[in-house]
């Protein structure tokens, strides 16, 4: 059974492989035409077009995983169908079961290849690409963030923080910091031109003046640099410059911390951090479900049958997972039922497939 194991996990490998290059050379082309409705534009050109579609594939590569191992696992297991190989194989007594297990000894590899690249790949190649972008469109301070008109706003206990500008290396103009006493009075205002991360919580202020507003009178006051400390990380202001949906799980771990201290909405943080956690096990999911299929007659549907309904399926639970998530966002269902609720239901539609099977 270990030989017959092999010679299943490594088609289906070989099938997952191909079908995965052939969806990113796929997506690739779809996200280069949409590019280059922007060459010419700015300093826009053709090669910094093709840098940030090569800097996009790692995000694409851990959205495709799932759909590519379904569809390989399909057309895979069709195969050993079509050349009676899979009859053989159940004949000469291999359980459902030992040919799951022959499928998910591949796919706990590839699981664990979609969580690193979703975790150590992608993030860094996404802020990347989007600085490519920016530079390329001719803004020269190459602006990552401005949340609204007057800038990015967050508060700290009874400081209110407006950063007018987030460049791409993190570094911050136009800081302006009101903070008010216990008796919620305006206490102070200073004003930075700029700031840049030093570590350990603190950001390094330049062309400082502070405005200090007492009972009976004011005082105003310059400094070539001040120190801040502040609960402010870059990882926080990542979530600017990268959806959170595409953000590493300590930066959104970051900015759940963040939000929650300032009594702030976490639910699209939360339902992105599960999501993150649980997402490389729908590659597992995806191909225990294309199993059943394998005992479909040839009457009842050839191999080009098989692939679309798997394609249909993949894109189902895309779209299934993509719909909870914005509704836990707008209903502030909980997270973590958010982000595993598709992933239980293609589960039980695995399982109740697969036990209809060994029934029939």
């Amino acid at each position: 059974m270990k030989t017959l194991q092999r010679y299943i996990g490594r088609d289906v490998l070989l099938s997952t492989l191909l079908i995965f290059v052939a969806l990113l050379a796929l997506f690739a082309f779809f996200d280069l035409i949409h590019e280059l409705g922007d060459v010419g534009r700015d300093n826009y050109t053709i090669s910094a077009a093709l840098l940030y579609v090569m800097l996009n594939l790692p995000s694409r590569l851990y959205e495709l995983f799932p759909v590519a191992a379904l569809i390989g696992t399909l057309f895979a297991i069709a195969q050993l169908v079509a050349n009676s190989e899979y009859t053989v194989m159940r004949a000469s007594g291999m359980s459902l079961a030992q040919v799951a297990w022959a499928v998910l000894r591949v796919g706990i590899p590839l699981a664990l290849a979609t969580f690193l690249a979703g975790e150590y790949v992608a993030p860094p190649a996404e802020r990347l690409a989007q600085t490519v972008r920016s530079a390329g469109h001719g803004e020269g301070a190459q602006v990552v963030a401005q949340q609204f008109t007057s800038g990015f706003w967050f508060k700290q206990d009874l400081t209110f923080v407006n950063i007018r500008t987030v460049l791409a290396d993190m570094t911050l103009l136009g800081v302006r910091m009101y903070e008010f006493g216990d008796d919620l009075r305006l206490k102070s205002v200073r004003i930075a031109q700029s700031g840049t991360f030093i570590g350990n919580g603190q950001w390094k202020l330049e062309d400082v003046r502070t405005t200090e507003i007492g009972a009976d009178q004011t005082r105003v006051s310059s400094e070539p640099t001040y120190v801040w400390k502040s609960v402010l990380r870059p990882s926080i202001l990542d979530v600017y410059q990268v959806a959170p949906e595409r953000l590493e799980l300590g930066a959104l771990y970051d900015n759940i911390r963040v939000l929650s201290r300032n009594a702030q909405k976490t639910s699209r943080f939360e339902i992105a951090f599960w999501n993150k956690i649980f997402y490389p096990a729908s590659v597992l999911v995806m191909m225990i479900l294309a199993l059943p299929f394998a005992h479909f007659q040839r009457r009842q549907g050839g191999v080009g049958f098989r692939i679309f309904a798997g394609t249909m399926i993949g894109l189902a639970f895309f779209l299934l997972g993509r719909l909870f998530s914005n509704l836990g966002v707008l209903n502030d269902w909980p997270p973590i039922f958010s982000a595993v609720f598709p992933l239980a239901f293609f589960t039980a539609i695995a399982i109740a497939m697969m036990w209809w099977t060994e029934r029939r």
